[in-house]
């Protein structure tokens, strides 16, 4: 059973912007902590933001004033809002929900040009 779908991620030159989307199932959509995560080749997967509970969200200082996190609960739906996109955000996009057990999305590819 698919849990979390995920789409929105492509190719984009940089200091364009791309919006990542993250739908999860009924059943694991409030989980405590829902996140986006990147993995580069060669490199472990990384947080990119994050809620934790409802309301509170956390950035990794390298994407601060340019990533929004944000959700719509009624579509359970979390979003990434890219902005001013840089080449070395490129990486598989990872969406996470989680709360004793883990769920993760399939991952989209981003690519940022020079």
């Amino acid at each position: 059973q698919v849990e979390l779908v995920e789409s929105g991620g492509g190719l984009v030159q940089a200091g364009g912007s791309l919006r990542l989307s993250c739908t999860g199932s009924a059943r694991i959509f409030n989980m405590p902590y829902m996140g986006w995560y990147r993995q580069t080749p060669g490199k472990e997967r990384e947080l990119v933001a994050g809620f934790i509970g409802s309301v509170r969200r956390e950035y990794t200082d390298a994407v601060k004033g340019r990533f929004t996190i944000s959700r719509d609960n009624a579509k359970r739906t979390m979003f990434l809002q890219m902005n001013n996109l840089k080449p070395e955000d490129t990486g598989v996009y990872y969406c996470k929900m989680s709360g004793g057990r883990e769920y993760w999305g399939q991952g989209t590819q981003v690519t940022v040009s020079s």
